[in-house]
């Protein structure tokens, strides 16, 4: 168990965004950008590392995107003229994004990338290494009728593809000594929004379904693997500081803790308002842990110490204390363009995480 978690993605240095822009214009060649990301990673590591908190991950510098291990090493998806527009929000209001992608064929594996990210930031890590890997339910924005049709019967066939994707992922994990494996499900917990569960169902992709067959998809792709830890990430979106989703958790409580048995532990974002209330914890299983998620990554904003322990006595009313962690509401740059923070913020916030966890248990 661990008190002071960080969640996945950090701000990825100027120097790595510049060095992606010359690998596709041409400018560098790929052993050239390797050794760029090589450098990133380590920066990274040592930051977290230097922060206080007790397990790190190599930043995700290797990906554009959180998902990218389905995304951008799985064949079957294309850049498409007219993608799938989802509802977002801004703290100016309420916005569409239109992904530029889509699900175009069957889905089939072409390189781990998890396997790279874990071998090389294992020989950097003095802490605890986590990996992430995403939610066959991710691709929930890259189903688009005018181009996955011809591929698949419906968007869970789809998912199923994915999960099987994640499945061979998380093995090889496992085989390469991996010590703790979160699977990201954010598109979960944007079910609470009933804005989002209206679009889902409008895409075929009815909030029962996502709540039933879903999850147990999530659940079957952890099912049965012993050794590391396990846990499963939820949040309402984090685009560059947007989000898609508001609400508590008490819609999809009751199926997330009944079905998601697998995991060891939840990281459920708690950051605002938009979160809810603490009430919904009652539900989960006594033998997991919870983690947290009360320090916001989507903007400079840094919370105290006492405001933040005053949120963990709350939520102990809710879930034994003891049983609980603290961490970032989610990733610094869930997108390699990063939320709007600097590296400085990024730090100081991670410190606070630590602070908090310290000072809560000790």
């Amino acid at each position: 168990m661990f008190r002071a978690e960080v969640v996945g993605s950090m701000l990825r240095p100027a120097y790595l965004k510049e060095a992606r822009t010359a690998l596709e214009t041409g400018a560098i060649n790929p052993p050239e950008f390797k050794r760029i990301e090589d450098r990133a990673v380590d920066q990274v590591i040592a930051a977290q590392e230097g922060s206080g908190v007790e397990v790190v991950t190599d930043g995700e510098m290797r990906r554009f995107l959180f998902m990218a291990p389905i995304t951008e090493t799985v064949a079957g998806i294309e850049f498409v003229e007219q993608g799938t527009a989802m509802p977002w929000a801004s703290p100016d209001g309420e916005l569409e994004w239109t992904s530029p992608a889509a699900v175009t064929g069957r889905l089939h594996k072409k390189r781990s990338l998890v396997a790279e990210e874990y071998s090389y930031a294992r020989g950097k890590a003095r802490l605890p290494l986590k990996v992430t890997v995403p939610s066959p339910l991710v691709l929930y924005g890259f189903w688009n009728t005018r181009y996955s049709t011809a591929a698949y019967s419906d968007a869970f066939e789809m998912f199923t593809d994915a999960a099987a994707v994640g499945r061979s992922e998380i093995e090889e994990l496992v085989a390469l000594g991996c010590e703790y494996i979160q699977v990201d499900a954010p598109e979960l917990a944007t079910l609470v929004d009933p804005r989002v569960r209206d679009w889902a169902e409008a895409q075929g992709m009815p909030a029962e379904r996502m709540l039933t067959e879903g999850i147990d998809l999530i659940n079957d792709m952890v099912a049965g693997i012993s050794g590391p830890r396990l846990a499963i990430h939820l949040c309402r979106g984090n685009n560059a500081g947007l989000w898609m989703a508001s609400g508590g958790y008490d819609y999809i409580a009751n199926a997330l803790f009944d079905r998601a048995t697998a995991f060891d532990a939840f990281l459920l974002e708690y950051d605002d308002p938009r979160s809810g209330s603490f009430e919904p914890l009652k539900q989960a299983p006594d033998d997991k842990q919870i983690v947290l998620g009360l320090v916001t990554t989507k903007s400079p904003q840094m919370q105290t110490i006492p405001e933040i322990i005053e949120r963990i006595d709350e939520a102990a009313r809710s879930f034994p204390r003891d049983q609980l962690g603290i961490s970032t509401q989610c990733g610094f740059a869930s997108v390699v363009f990063g939320n709007p923070i600097t590296e400085d913020d990024e730090e100081r916030k991670l410190r606070l995480v630590a602070d908090v966890a310290h000072a809560a248990w000790g």
